[in-house]
């Protein structure tokens, strides 16, 4: 038995339902086919499809199979694509998941261009704060902040993000400027809490080249990116967030820097993708055109966003970006942008 070919034909049977269709659109006898699902399940000694004479459905170990041979003929297609010519333009379906933050304010206003570049891939773009397991469901690749030590993914350092201390002019109407690290005690932070430990995330400073975390005192915490400044602009309390987030409200006055002596922790940026995805010419293309664009933003580079900011734009209602903490574990560090 060709137990690719079998993969082959399970995985059309399942997609098409019907053993007659899949037949027609392999160019195989449905005799075949069923010859072959029947030697399928013989070989793996389970049963993978329920048949009735109107329908079938998948066993529950059918449906693992069926999981498992779309991942691997997947796998095959994306490695035969490698070695196509150059001439060939990449194609096919492209799956990436980003932080909120970073898809609705970066790649969103920057998208078409990269449609432009390269039409014929579908792009599927997931915008979330959760951790993603890129093997499970079926990602192509992620960008991610923090130090990143999953070994089993390949990371592509692309930029990196400057964090900035603010609050709204209302609040320091009502509280005062703090000048020193001491003055922080007596203010109130808008807290954000990573939502796997219920813990609010640390606040720091790079003092002469060593950071140093504070204690804020807080009565509001928030575990939504666009909230966490939304309620900074309302004066709430003291917020670190990503500066090419909080740029537009700093320009507009909005928002007033604190401290900016002492600026928090620069966070690194990549973009990560499973290793049997390090050759895929569409994941190719899209990790180079990405670090293109993060490289065309000073302020995305680590910068204090005086030489602007391509496409930067203005949240219009909830605008906002949570920081990651400087401190914890490589998780929260990852996933918390």
């Amino acid at each position: 038995m060709d137990r690719f070919q079998a993969m082959q034909v399970f995985a059309r049977v399942v997609e098409v339902n019907s053993f007659t269709r899949a037949a027609d659109s392999l160019g195989l006898p449905r005799t075949t086919v069923t010859t072959i699902i029947q030697n399928l399940e013989r070989h793996l000694g389970v049963r993978l499809l329920n048949r009735t004479t109107r329908r079938i459905s998948l066993t529950p170990d059918g449906a693992a199979y069926f999981d498992h041979s779309k991942r691997v003929l997947a796998d095959v297609e994306e490695t035969e694509a490698c070695f196509q010519a150059a001439a060939v333009k990449p194609q096919g379906k492209l799956r990436i998941d980003v932080p909120a933050s970073v898809g609705r304010l970066i790649l969103v206003p920057a998208i078409a261009e990269f449609r432009e570049r390269y039409p014929d891939i579908e792009l599927v773009l997931g915008m979330s704060d959760r951790r993603v397991d890129l093997v499970q469901e079926a990602v192509d690749c992620v960008i991610r902040g923090g130090e990143l030590e999953d070994s089993s993914l390949v990371a592509r350092r692309i930029g990196s993000f400057q964090f900035v201390t603010c609050a709204a002019p209302s609040y320091l109407e009502r509280h005062g400027m703090p000048h020193t690290l001491e003055d922080l005690k007596s203010h109130r932070a808008l807290n954000y809490f990573c939502n796997r430990t219920g813990r609010s995330f640390s606040w720091d400073f790079v003092i002469d080249g060593r950071v140093h975390e504070v204690d804020m005192t807080g009565d509001m915490a928030v575990n939504d990116w666009s909230a966490h400044l939304a309620l900074g602009l309302q004066g709430f309390g003291l917020i670190q967030t990503a500066r090419f987030i909080a740029l537009p409200h700093l320009q507009s006055g909005e928002l007033i820097e604190v401290l900016p002596q002492w600026r928090p922790t620069i966070l690194p940026i990549s973009l990560l993708y499973p290793q049997n995805r390090q050759l895929s010419p569409k994941v190719r293309v899209f990790s180079d055109w990405v670090a293109e664009l993060f490289m065309r933003c000073p302020l995305l580079r680590g910068g204090d966003g005086s030489e602007g900011c391509h496409d930067v734009r203005k949240p219009e209602l909830l605008p906002g970006a949570i920081r990651a903490p400087r401190r914890g574990t490589p998780a929260e560090l990852e996933y918390a942008i």
